[in-house]
């Protein structure tokens, strides 16, 4: 019996021995052809300025394939199924985020994925303060005035958003229980739709990721209000914050963060993290990010595990206090 304890014992350090080998084999040979990033939402808006800035970067520093697509549709939940049903081999990717990955699954009843059980987090890449900015023709130079407004005249002023129960939506609505205001929210089919009605002064607000607004704001063509985050954006830094405009603790932001299938082999998915962590430490990496209005943030594999499922946690509530919902 001793022997055959032994002989067992043995048998299985072999085996873990063998499988920790493979990992590492698998490691070794990635990538040997063409890595897909899954872009879940539209051109032109916020994350997919992100992802190619990566993916393109990632190309550049370490001579690997990776090709951006776009998969857009039902606030970005559509990208995330594709990412889910892909092979857990590294060859495809997702770009997450708030809207897709915190908020959808509380939206979307009939979802067939779990963001904590179907996708391993890889690499978190930055962070950004939404904004409340306006058209520059607008009567509203500040907050203040906004407020001031929506008390005298409940549900008439409007604020457009790239649709609803994203993470901008969720802002804007914090932004009227913080305030004690009324505000009317227009959904849009993505940013760029929400952007280009704010601009012609068909929605009195716009409430923005910066990445997705700013290229229009140093146009000239918005008029910034205000940013979401506790400090002042670095892009955007004669921009106060929603404290600094009177709102005493006001704090929102969302993040991006690379995302593969369940599954794939814990070396390749630290092999990834180690590359993108290398491109965000970049000078060249950051400020590409930071013209975008974003705040580059590198993690650990296992920080940014723990971030996200805290997240997807504590949001339930504030999804159903909005009162946001997908028909």
């Amino acid at each position: 019996m001793f022997r055959k304890l032994i002989t067992c014992t043995a048998l299985a350090v072999a085996t873990g021995a063998t499988a920790t080998a493979a990992f590492a084999d698998t490691a070794a040979q990635y990538p040997n052809k063409p890595i897909r990033l899954v872009i879940p939402f539209p051109p032109g808006g916020g994350t997919d300025i992100l992802s190619r800035v990566i993916a393109n970067k990632l190309t550049e520093a370490t001579q690997w394939t990776v090709v951006p697509e776009n998969k857009a549709g039902a606030g970005g939940t559509i990208g995330i199924s594709e990412a889910v049903k892909a092979p857990a081999n590294g060859y495809d990717m997702v770009m997450g985020q708030k809207d897709n990955l915190i908020l959808g699954p509380y939206l979307y009843k009939n979802l067939s994925w779990s963001p904590t059980k179907d996708l391993t987090p890889v690499a978190h890449i930055a962070y950004t303060p939404v904004i409340i900015a306006t058209s520059v023709n607008s009567p509203y130079h500040s907050i203040a005035d906004v407020i001031k407004a929506a008390k005298a005249n409940p549900s008439k002023v409007t604020y457009g958003s790239p649709g609803n129960g994203t993470s901008i939506h969720i802002a804007g609505h914090t932004f009227e229980k913080a305030a004690g205001i009324e505000l009317t929210h227009v959904p849009y089919k993505g940013s760029n739709p929400a952007l280009m009605d704010a601009i012609a002064g068909n929605v009195d607000l716009l409430v923005s990721s910066i990445p997705s607004a700013i290229s229009q704001i140093k146009a000239g063509k918005l008029r910034p209000l205000a940013v979401t985050s506790a400090k002042r954006s670095t892009s955007l830094p004669d921009v106060p914050t929603m404290q600094e405009a009177g709102m005493a603790g006001f704090d929102v932001s969302t993040w991006y963060g690379l995302f593969m299938p369940a599954g794939t082999s814990p070396a390749i998915v630290t092999k990834m993290n180690e590359q993108v962590n290398k491109l965000l430490a970049a000078p060249e990496t950051q400020a590409a990010i930071l013209a975008q209005g974003a705040e580059p943030q590198a993690m650990s594999v296992q920080a940014f595990d723990a971030m996200y499922k805290a997240d997807f946690t504590n949001s339930k509530a504030v999804v159903e206090a909005s009162g946001a919902s997908i028909q």
